[in-house]
């Protein structure tokens, strides 16, 4: 169009002007391109060494590979592969291949975008829309997110699930594990599934996702052919702790499997329970009544507390106490661990939080996932998910949790001997 020109171009309807958004991605695409070649410059020269009978180098650069757009949170960004070349006789040996860490051959989306898709999914956006939901953020038409690419994502995300469901776990252990069975109802299915789930925490104060399958309903048999499957693969050291709720099942089949772990009742599932068998117009007292006895300062403190919520409430509501008093020892194990863990190990709640979008997801939908779909999708979720969970607070005394260190009240037990205090 010529400077004399008196048309006026008209903004398109489902056009974005944003002028940011512009820069960004152009200053994107100029970062990416001096990092591949930052990266092929690299390789070139720890490969220095390597040449032909004639002194020339066997690796040298060869232009690029096709212009390809990548999606980005930033939108679409146009990249192109360097590429090098082997110029080694044949026959000689296998051919060295230069692959990109930072731009894989194959790679069409960031692994942020994938990540992306199964929160979108849970949040209530369809396979089919997927490209109108995100074509503000990654531009018109997001490319690469059609229905069939999604279709073979899922398809991706089944070969990870069982991966990871067969890999080795004998150089891992975990200082405390945290159990619950989570249940969800699937479109046409008679009745709810139960999604059974461990995480661990690690020496290095790391939470982990350690196990996940579909159970029978919170059953011994279900927990038991978990956790024998975990020892199978390797792990073999039994965790010092397990917190869960009041399901007899998990209970059970952990002391077949783990006589040895000390067993600590959720505070927040116990909170539930009692306050179930109380009027409510009492329960925002006996809920106050009960959190003083999960934060108290030490075990005789909460004692205390537990005696006086029993004579408040014991009289007219008895079940309530009985709920409260049958788990006594467990509800308080905590206090035998470092002070700095007790948030941690209070409550089953690193799964329940994690949880909630699903559930979220399903009643929205009135059951709108499968079987097969919904445990994909909670997978990748939980995957997600643990990179960006909280550390364990203290992990320094994970050391000696491991090394059999007696805690009291969350401090340190320390021995000393009578000679040499006189």
């Amino acid at each position: 169009m010529n400077e004399d020109s008196t048309v006026v171009r008209l903004r398109q309807p489902e056009a974005i002007d944003d002028p940011l958004t512009a820069v960004l991605r152009s200053g994107a695409r100029r970062l990416l391109a001096q990092a591949i070649e930052s990266e092929a410059a690299t390789f070139l020269a720890l490969m220095a060494d390597q040449q032909l009978e004639d002194g020339r180098a066997r690796f040298v650069r060869h232009g690029h590979g096709p212009a390809r757009t990548v999606q980005t949170g930033i939108g679409p960004v146009a990249v192109q592969r360097v590429k090098v070349r082997d110029r080694g006789p044949a026959g000689t040996g296998e051919r060295v291949r230069f692959t990109s860490a930072i731009l894989p051959r194959w790679c069409r989306r960031t692994r942020s975008i994938d990540a992306l898709l199964p929160v979108l999914y849970l949040r209530g956006i369809s396979t089919g829309d997927f490209q109108e939901a995100l074509a503000a953020l990654l531009g018109k038409g997001a490319p690469n997110l059609s229905p069939s690419v999604i279709a073979r994502l899922k398809g991706d995300w089944q070969a990870d699930h069982e991966r990871w469901q067969q890999r080795d776990l004998s150089a891992r252990r975990y200082v405390y594990i945290w159990a619950d069975g989570v249940y969800l109802q699937a479109r046409m299915e008679p009745q709810a599934e139960c999604m059974l789930v461990l995480i661990g925490a690690t020496p290095e104060g790391k939470k982990e996702l350690v196990g996940f399958q579909v159970g029978l309903r919170e059953s011994t048999q279900s927990w038991r052919e978990l956790l024998v499957d975990l020892k199978a693969r390797g792990l073999a050291v039994a965790p010092e702790l397990a917190t869960g709720d009041g399901a007899l099942g998990f209970w059970k089949a952990l002391e077949e499997v783990s006589p040895t772990t000390r067993h600590q009742r959720c505070t927040v599932h116990k909170t539930v329970n009692v306050l179930d068998k109380l009027p409510k117009c009492i329960q925002p007292a006996a809920k106050a009544d009960l959190r003083e006895i999960w934060t108290a300062p030490d075990r005789a403190t909460a004692e205390v507390a537990t005696a006086r919520f029993a004579e408040k409430y014991g009289t007219k509501y008895e079940k309530a106490v009985a709920c409260l008093v049958k788990d006594g020892d467990a509800l308080l194990t905590f206090y035998d661990f470092p002070a700095e863990h007790w948030d941690h190990l209070r409550t089953s709640n690193p799964i329940e939080s994690v949880f909630a979008t699903v559930r979220h997801r399903t009643v929205r939908t009135k059951g709108a996932l499968s079987q097969d779909t919904a445990r994909l999708m909670v997978f990748k979720l939980v995957m997600a998910a643990a990179r960006t969970w909280r550390r364990l607070k203290g992990e320094n005394q994970l050391p000696k949790v491991i090394d059999g260190v007696r805690f009291k009240d969350g401090i340190e037990v320390t021995t000393v001997d009578a000679k040499d205090a006189a």
